[in-house]
């Protein structure tokens, strides 16, 4: 992964306490894009940039929010290679079809983004980052927060299909997605980066708790907020489409498979299957990612085989 510390790149991997657990840093840009015209960041057609990766989770949640809503002609974006190694993310189009050249700053590294936005930058370079082209800075690079403000602000902009955030239920959003956040979204990383048997044991008994609690949830209603398609299915979904293929055998989240939770299962093709969905899943990009970026948890990284998964096989979701 690799960090900044004063504007001075390193290859320090994340830390974990006395006890093994993963330590995930927090972000460190929250600037917002805002509807009032007298904003520092207001929302413009083409003002803004996504920095992605197809294999990041993260990410992905800004990528779907992006389709869901409309705004792929407003918002562009750059992909990074799916390999992240000791140089942290980089731009190398020449070596996938689906990794981009930085068409906006002309950088070699993502590192670079970071360092141009703050010269004294220091914590860790993720994506995604949301790009100003017209201060030439980041906004912000935590997804939670991108994902809301597409949600929210730019509803002049969006297609006006779907409210992923509505005011009734924002409450409920917010109280869902930190209630996932911790024992399934990062609860995943928690089991595969334990320096400990215990940190590890605590963890997959924690994600599997969740997972069956959420997979009853979703045995009385169609979605996780109830009836409406919301903010925080798009933060479950990143997490469950990437279970079987790279989750259950990188991060040994191996006790079941997505698949044995029959209510999960039929809603993450449902998912999948909404139009604009798919193109956003790279599961190329998120194999070869996982298992070859994280030395730590796969020194010799080979690639799983791994299960065959069909997600465009039929849903049962429309019972609800």
């Amino acid at each position: 992964m690799g960090k900044m510390i004063d504007g001075e790149w390193t290859t320090e991997w994340y830390g974990s306490d006395e006890e093994g657990h993963f330590q995930r840093e927090d972000t460190v840009f929250h600037g917002r894009v805002d509807a009032q015209p007298e904003s520092e960041h207001p929302v413009e057609s083409g003002r803004y940039h996504l920095y992605v990766s197809w294999a990041c989770p993260w990410a992905h949640r800004t990528l779907i929010a992006r389709t869901l809503l409309g705004l792929d002609e407003h918002i562009s974006i750059t992909a990074v290679h799916w390999f992240m190694g000791d140089e942290g993310w980089e731009f190398r189009p020449d070596e996938d079809p689906d990794a981009h050249a930085d068409a906006i700053n002309g950088k070699e590294f993502l590192r670079q983004i970071y360092k141009q936005a703050d010269d004294h930058y220091t914590g860790r370079v993720t994506v995604p980052v949301l790009w100003d082209k017209e201060k030439g800075t980041i906004v912000n690079n935590e997804s939670r927060e991108i994902l809301r403000m597409f949600s929210t602000q730019f509803g002049e902009l969006a297609n006006g299909e779907i409210d992923l955030c509505p005011d009734e239920l924002r409450e409920e959003v917010d109280r869902v997605i930190d209630e996932i956040y911790e024992p399934v979204n990062n609860g995943v990383y928690s089991a595969g980066f334990a320096d400990s048997q215990k940190a590890y044991d605590e963890a997959v008994d924690t994600l599997f708790d969740a997972l069956a609690h959420w997979n009853e949830v979703l045995g009385e209603q169609r979605y996780l907020c109830g009836d409406q398609f919301t903010e925080a299915d798009i933060c479950m979904f990143t997490t469950l489409v990437r279970f079987d293929p790279v989750y259950a055998t990188h991060f040994k989240c191996n006790r079941h498979r997505l698949l044995e939770f029959d209510n999960l299962w039929n809603y993450t093709k449902e998912i999948y299957q909404m139009p604009g969905v798919a193109e956003t899943c790279n599961l190329r990009h998120i194999k070869n990612h996982y298992y070859q970026s994280h030395p730590t948890v796969n020194p010799k990284r080979i690639v799983a085989q791994g299960f065959e998964v069909d997600y465009d096989a039929p849903h049962d979701r429309d019972r609800f």
